[in-house]
């Protein structure tokens, strides 16, 4: 039997396992102080060192995680007295002793408002089997990682993955990877994640390529986050500051998140297109630690040195609709083409555009483009504009009644098909054969876009606008599909969204 895997950190020397194939596993290693008692609400501060040698076979706890989102009867992810050490890295490698690996750092989704890396969706043994070495991380979700609160930073869930390749760029190596060769990859929220960290200074230099699977198109001004935070406090009798909130115990000041999350449409009024999502959370634009949106970022040209993918699926919405047989009435599409729509015609461009789509479609149809197919067609023809290398790509096969929804992309992007709600939702109870080949298909583009920076298909530009689409058909690419959304959506800057007025 092989002795267990040891590392040096620059904290001190982990002791992981071995996994499947001989992949060397390390869980729980932390890259921040816990962020709590005086470190509540600030920036993370560089981990304590140990003496001896840790045992890194556990994965950390996860930060404290929205409860709104929870399917009926589902039980809670906060369990009362854990650790409140949430800030930790886990690495899957093949060989500790290689040198010079490519190098894979996953930032997971959940609407800013959940999220953890010990999700089985995110097990990295079948791609680190595969030649990357894949690290998984927790950031702060919901109020301890985006709420404005007054005297704290605000981003700091973004600061916190800031950290995360800090301390990747420091210790890498003697895990087998390349410091120089890191690619940071990430879906949805993950992905308005790995678009922030495009456009923050503070994380230049720290990745070389990057990955962004459904960009979600919300970002916040100072003042409708400050809002946002104040009603949450409210519901506490408090204000959001820090001298209000850092006494109040983490699952305490989670339930007034959750509170406000319950009853976005309420605030409709207030806060716009935000009261009708999934999330009173995003990325804040406080002209500090994120200076200005992505999509303008790029367009000015910061990050022009980065090897970007960009991609969406074809029928994000599904996901959060229920598919077909979702019964949406006309003024439901109404009030959403009113909200999302862009410019003063966009809701009679999308009825002109798609003149056989009934209410429910037009209402999947504006939401998927607004909330993720748009940004995300954005953020590469800002990145391909200012001669940023950009791919872009359409995941457009699925087969549960979901088709291509939202989510899809990130169980074939792990090759991890079996078992969880999320499976079974979008893959049915057993993957098939097409399932496991556009897996191994998007799982060898990765590396290989990781390794070279090219994943096997053309350089995206806004005169070709060439997309590798993911269907049964290998190999493909075409003109971007989505022509008659794109055209509607052409003039529209998505810039931070703020009060209504």
């Amino acid at each position: 039997m092989s002795p267990a895997p040891e590392v040096r950190t620059t904290q001190g020397t982990v002791r992981g396992g071995t996994g499947p194939g001989g992949v060397a596993v390390f869980r729980g290693i932390p890259f921040a102080q816990p962020p709590v008692g005086r470190h509540r609400f600030a920036a993370p501060q560089p981990p304590a060192s140990w003496a001896g040698v840790r045992e890194a076979v556990e994965f950390g706890p996860p930060p404290p995680q929205a409860e709104a989102l929870l399917s009926p009867g589902e039980p809670s992810p906060n369990v009362p007295g854990t650790s409140e050490d949430w800030l930790t890295v886990n690495i899957w490698t093949p060989d500790p002793g290689a040198g010079g690996l490519p190098v894979m750092v996953w930032i997971y989704g959940g609407a800013y408002l959940v999220g953890r890396s010990a999700d089985p969706r995110f097990d990295g043994t079948t791609l680190a089997g595969e030649g990357v070495v894949l690290v998984t991380l927790n950031y702060r979700v919901g109020m301890e990682g985006f709420a404005h609160i007054e005297r704290a930073p605000d981003n700091r869930g973004l600061l916190d993955q800031v950290a995360a390749l800090q301390w990747v760029h420091d210790n890498i190596t003697g895990f087998g990877g390349d410091p120089g060769n890191v690619t940071v990859f990430g879906q949805s929220a993950g992905a308005g994640s790995v678009a922030a960290l495009l456009a923050m200074p503070t994380a230049s230099g720290l990745f070389r390529r990057a990955v962004a699977q459904s960009v979600p198109g919300t970002f916040f001004s100072p003042a409708l986050a400050a809002d946002i935070s104040a009603s949450m406090a409210a519901e506490l009798g408090l204000r959001a500051t820090v001298a209000d909130l850092a006494a109040v115990p983490p699952l305490e000041l989670l339930k007034a998140g959750d509170s406000v999350a319950r009853k976005l449409p309420q605030f409709l009024d207030r806060w716009g297109q935000v009261a009708l999502t999934i999330t009173p959370f995003s990325p804040v634009v406080d002209g500090e630690v994120l200076p200005r949106t992505p999509w303008r970022a790029l367009t000015e040209g910061v990050g022009r040195h980065v090897d970007l993918i960009v991609g969406h699926t074809r029928d994000e919405y599904r996901l959060f609709t229920g598919g077909p047989a979702a019964v949406i009435t006309e003024e439901q599409a109404a009030t959403t083409l009113r909200a999302f729509a862009p410019g003063a015609d966009g809701g009679h461009a999308y009825r002109a555009g798609y003149p056989d789509a009934g209410p429910g479609l037009l209402h999947e149809l504006i939401l998927s483009d607004a909330m993720f197919r748009m940004p995300s067609l954005k953020l590469a023809e800002a990145h391909a504009d200012a001669g940023g290398p950009t791919r872009l790509f359409e995941l457009r096969w699925g087969p549960s009644p979901l088709g291509a929804a939202h989510g899809l992309d990130t169980l074939l992007t792990f090759g991890n098909l079996r078992g969880g709600p999320r499976s079974g939702l979008l893959l049915g109870a057993e993957p098939g054969e097409e399932a496991w080949a556009l897996s191994t298909e998007i799982r060898a583009a990765w590396r290989a876009f990781a390794a070279t920076g090219d994943p096997g298909w053309a350089r995206f530009d806004t005169r070709d606008r060439l997309t590798r689409l993911y269907d049964t058909t290998p190999g493909t690419t075409a003109a971007y599909p989505e022509e008659t959304s794109r055209e509607i959506w052409r003039d529209h800057t998505f810039d931070e969204l703020d009060i209504v007025r």
